[in-house]
């Protein structure tokens, strides 16, 4: 991908996110009646848009940015795969199997102890995590994540054109996966969440949930890939402890788990403002990592063309 292509793709992503989360902001400020909110959301608005603006203007790198970009190794690009194969390499429902399974179980064995829950839920979602990219990260990469696959695709490693299939396979198989989950434990296949997941503290939990999973992968993938799925196990579970969102920092996690009304559940109003926070969280990862650990000139690519391991995603 060209960095003209790269560059409009960030700003467009950014300021769409930005928009979005300034708006259930203001929002939320106006149903508490918070005036002082209201002008920091729109404050934070119109300072995305102006950054946005300049540099959209700006096609051209910096010459410290072309320097760099000449230096790094090209990323190598996945073999072409067949949109059948995508569909199916991605389909995969244990993750949410996993997440929502655990979390049902944890609760009803937990009696009334929320603490006790989340650690089961915890530990259960970050071993199934490890399980999961060792497994299929040789087949397809283990993409289980729609926004590492856009960041992938932002750096060449995924063609745009197969991006809709990847995602649409992400979010077939995560529903999936809750429907496999609530029929193990006898629940409705599907039900809408009343599990209240609001406010500016949780969307900022999710920003930093997302960015600190995109930083995991990216210097694992460049410095150490083979210890990604250990990597990315550890960081989710610590993230389930650190962040006040519990560390969802997926959108096809956060759209079908809006569609179980169990301990793991998000209230479908509130998914949208996680989804858009994800992106943020990000895109922001994306373009550090880019600059900050560019891939190793001379580094030696696996000889499928395929990075090792693939760009797991929780």
């Amino acid at each position: 991908m060209r960095f003209v292509d790269l560059l409009k793709s960030t700003v467009l992503l950014s300021a769409g996110a930005a928009t979005l989360l300034a708006i259930i902001t203001v929002v939320q400020a106006n149903l508490t009646e918070d005036s002082l909110l209201v002008l920091v959301a729109a404050g934070w608005w119109l300072v995305a848009g102006v950054i946005g603006a300049r540099a959209g203007r700006k096609l051209e790198p910096t010459p410290p940015v072309a320097r760099a970009l000449r230096d790094a190794k090209t990323t190598t690009s996945l073999p072409e795969m067949r949109p059948g194969f995508i569909l199916l390499g991605r389909l995969w429902p244990l993750l949410l199997a996993t997440v929502v399974g655990s979390g049902i179980m944890g609760e009803r064995l937990a009696g009334g102890n929320v603490a006790v829950a989340l650690l089961a839920n915890t530990f259960a979602t970050g071993a199934g995590l490890v399980a999961l990219i060792l497994t299929f990260g040789p087949i397809s990469g283990a993409h289980f994540n729609p926004a590492v696959t856009l960041a992938d695709a932002w750096q060449g490693g995924v063609r745009w054109r197969e991006v809709p299939v990847y995602l649409a396979a992400q979010v077939l198989g995560a529903f999936a996966g809750v429907a496999v989950a609530h029929a193990m434990f006898g629940e409705a296949l599907f039900s809408a969440s009343r599990h209240v997941r609001a406010g500016a503290p949780q969307l900022l939990g999710e920003v930093v949930a997302t960015f600190g999973l995109l930083a995991v992968i990216s210097g694992c993938a460049r410095r150490r890939p083979s210890a990604a799925p250990f990597a990315v196990g550890a960081y989710i579970t610590a993230a389930y402890w650190f962040t006040s969102s519990t560390s969802f920092a997926n959108p096809a996690v956060t759209l079908a788990r809006a569609a179980s009304d169990t301990f793991a559940g998000i209230r479908p109003a509130d998914a949208p403002g996680f989804v858009g926070a994800e992106l943020v969280g990000a895109a922001a990862a994306t373009v550090l990592f880019k600059w900050l650990a560019p891939p190793l000139p001379g580094a030696d690519a696996p000889s499928d063309g395929r990075p090792e391991g693939g760009p797991e995603a929780s």
